[in-house]
């Protein structure tokens, strides 16, 4: 796999191939940086894009990792103690799930955030920005009729991150997309360049393959997950024998977050899968990638209730570092 493979590999979208491409034809010492709130435990999402990274930090990338505190305090998630504090947590989860600390600067906001420099530009952003185009970049926004004034800064302070954070690739989740763009729109008004931007697919709901994933409005996995709570999850979790199931009785699209998780999670960080079955029922399988994994799904000859009992045992030997650094 070549660095351009390994960098896109299983992303959902790049904006844009052709910056990309130019940025992996010389991988080596170029800087990509997501963003988090610190917000307490690793979950599935931060570990979807954490994943994303350990492959940039294998093609040569070093990583920032953005703990936004003044983010957090702008989204009302406690007072700066509380989440400067959450924020040592989370550093400490991420080097346990595999992130090389070498290749890895952990940054909180306010470190420049809180800069008159950055300030000014601020301020120059939002007089360039319409009310409506920092609604649609602000997840927070579209969600009722409670936002605050804060949280409309909140995407102007993502994209200047961008710049201020002096990095060549910006990396999140597909949710993050309109940030993305409005990066793209806001840094050259400000005499500042673009930068290319990696989006990291959604794993669906976990019950009911319809929507994302989220601890605030369903079933997660994190770093807090004993192994029988990961197999108890896995067990319940939505999987038809297909990666391409019907639409649900109302109409809504679904994934299957099974093989989802798989695809995402499991393959990128391990060589080889077995799944584990009695020999009066074949015997033990072995995957060495997702498609065949998925193909036999597919045809029956993978039932869906040993694909979720080896993703349990996937799942978890991928948690326990974290878990066993938030017991110590």
């Amino acid at each position: 796999m070549d660095a351009y493979e390994l960098i896109t590999r299983n992303a959902a979208e790049v904006v844009t191939e052709e910056e990309l491409e130019e940025l992996a034809d010389d991988p080596e010492g170029k800087r990509a940086y997501v963003g988090y709130e610190p917000s307490g435990v690793l979950h599935i999402g931060h570990m979807l894009t954490a994943t994303k990274l350990i492959d940039l930090q294998e093609a040569g990338f070093d990583v920032t990792v953005l703990l936004a505190d003044v983010h957090a305090y702008l989204n009302d998630k406690g007072t700066f103690a509380e989440i400067r504090e959450t924020a040592d947590r989370m550093q400490e989860q991420f080097i346990a799930y595999g992130l090389d600390e070498s290749q890895t600067e952990f940054v909180l906001g306010s470190e420049f955030q809180l800069d008159e420099e950055y300030t000014l530009d601020l301020h120059a952003a939002e007089l360039e920005t319409t009310l409506s185009r920092a609604k649609r970049a602000m997840a927070e926004i579209a969600r009722g009729d409670h936002a605050k004034v804060s949280q409309m800064v909140y995407p102007l302070m993502q994209a200047l991150d961008i710049e201020y954070l002096d990095v060549d690739l910006a990396v999140g989740g597909l949710d993050q997309r309109k940030v993305h763009m409005l990066a793209r729109e806001t840094l050259p008004e400000l005499d500042y360049d673009v930068r290319p931007a990696l989006h990291t697919p959604i794993i669906a709901d976990l019950s009911s393959g319809v929507g994302k994933m989220a601890s605030s409005s369903g079933v997660t996995i994190s770093m807090e997950d004993s192994e029988d709570d990961i197999e108890a999850k896995i067990n319940d979790a939505y999987c038809p024998p297909t990666a391409d199931p019907d639409p649900d009785g109302d109409g809504n699209e679904r994934e299957n977050p099974v093989l989802q998780l798989f695809q995402y999670h499991v393959f990128p960080r391990v060589n080889t899968v077995v799944v584990e079955r009695p020999e009066e029922y074949g015997g033990d399988l072995e995957y060495d990638g997702y498609e065949t994994l998925e193909a036999d799904l597919e045809s029956g000859e993978l039932h869906p209730m040993d694909a979720k009992s080896a993703l349990a045992a996937e799942l978890n030997a991928l948690i326990e570092p974290g878990r066993e650094q938030l017991n110590a």
